[in-house]
């Protein structure tokens, strides 16, 4: 059977010493040479260097690159700080250079082929009134397989294991696909007493009952057996990297998956970067370059967390359906009674459609009507949820004021 990890690498070994070559080449035909007039000749080759070298993959996270937030009128340094580590996950804090107590807030990133820096702006924001962390995921290329497998009840383990390092009185907040394990998380610590148990829950555009409005996403999922999917997605990581024999779902795949939901789409911004470049126009150039780089930034998935949540979220719908385990035992978000529940949902989400996030403030049938609280932002997508203006000026104070609602209740 042909490893698409494997020709994937002779593919990157091919083509990257061409894309660094291009790199190189950008300031040389980029420059003003003595005595040509007007704009270098060579300004749209140059242009085209620099497009084909943003071209390249990459594998390792990008940095968080957050060393300062405002604060009450106040720039307060930041830096980061290791809490907790496994072989999978990093948990990390943005320690603010300030004594003053502030909520703790457990940030769950996406395990979906980008790595945690894609929620950068999410985490900025939060810091301006909460002390955060986040799950910073390893690539699962870079876990040797000896330490085993990573499913869905090692993914809940995790954010049981790091809310326990938080301790008492911590809030949590998923966003997109681990909206689920946070959700079980909560449902699992509350059936047993744990004092970890979050404060609050909030849960932002996540497949939670993905048989609601169903997007194209959800249909691709349920359009093929589960042996489809392993039979043709899973790889093995070749001998060159520490994970070496692992089975994973390629991050190069998923972002070929992402890249075909909106093809025209990324088309269009190559094509305006070179025009942007070639015109000079540097600061439209670089949101784009911005972008790409964070895009193309790709983390491979445990085959098992990719299969099993395949599976169990998008084509069993266990959890809605009270079908969903952790560790044998039944996960029932029923018995959810301490903590506050706010579901955040984008109108014109084309992943997580409306109604699909909402559905666990049905299944949390615990939880008081006081401490529960759902949000349609108008006029974003999936991403604007959490990213962006509207996340900034419209979401995120609904979203402090929910946790100071209930951070002493």
């Amino acid at each position: 059977m042909i490893n698409t990890y494997q020709l994937y690498q002779q593919y990157a070994d091919a083509t990257d010493p061409l894309r660094a070559w291009a790199r190189m080449m950008v300031p040389v035909l980029g420059y003003q040479w003595p005595g040509l007039p007007g704009p270098p000749p060579m300004r749209k080759l140059a242009s085209a260097c620099e497009v084909f070298a943003r071209t390249q993959l990459t594998h390792a996270r990008p940095a968080f690159d957050i060393g300062s937030v405002s604060e009450g009128g106040r720039t307060i340094a930041v830096h980061e700080e290791i809490v907790s580590a496994t072989p999978f996950c990093t948990l990390l804090r943005f320690r603010k250079a300030t004594s003053e107590p502030q909520p703790r807030v457990l940030v769950v990133a996406p395990m979906s082929g980008h790595f945690a820096t894609l929620l950068r702006g999410t985490v900025k924001t939060l810091l301006r009134d909460h002390d955060v962390y986040i799950t910073d995921w390893r690539n699962a290329r870079d876990v040797e397989l000896g330490h085993g497998r990573f499913g869905m009840d090692e993914y809940v383990a995790h954010v049981i294991s790091f809310l326990e390092a938080l301790g008492p009185g911590a809030h949590l907040l998923a966003v997109c696909q681990p909206t689920v394990a946070a959700l079980s998380a909560a449902a699992v610590m509350a059936e047993a007493g744990n004092p970890a148990q979050p404060r609050s829950l909030t849960l932002m555009a996540g497949p939670i009952d993905t048989r609601i409005n169903p997007t194209a996403v959800n249909e691709l999922a349920k359009s093929r057996p589960i042996e489809w999917f392993e039979r043709n997605l899973i790889s093995t990581v070749p001998a060159r990297h520490a994970g070496a024999g692992r089975r994973v779902y390629p991050g190069f795949v998923q972002l070929g998956a992402f890249m075909n939901m909106n093809l025209n789409r990324h088309v269009d911004a190559f094509r305006n970067l070179y025009q942007h470049l070639a015109d000079g126009e540097i600061d439209r150039a670089t949101q784009i370059k911005t972008f790409y780089e964070e895009y193309f930034a790709m983390a491979d998935l445990p085959a098992e967390f990719y299969l099993e949540t395949v599976r169990t979220v998008f084509q069993e719908h266990a959890l809605p359906l009270g079908a969903l385990r952790y560790q044998g035992a039944p996960v029932n978000p029923a018995a959810i009674r301490r903590t506050a529940l706010f579901t955040i949902e984008g109108e014109k989400d084309d992943i997580c459609a409306v109604g699909q996030t909402l559905a666990a403030q049905e299944l949390c049938t615990g939880i008081r009507p006081a401490m529960r609280l759902h949000h349609v932002q108008t006029a974003v997508g999936h991403y604007g949820v959490f990213n962006g203006r509207r996340w900034e000026n419209e979401i995120y104070p609904r979203l402090r004021d929910f946790i100071n609602m209930h951070h002493r209740a």
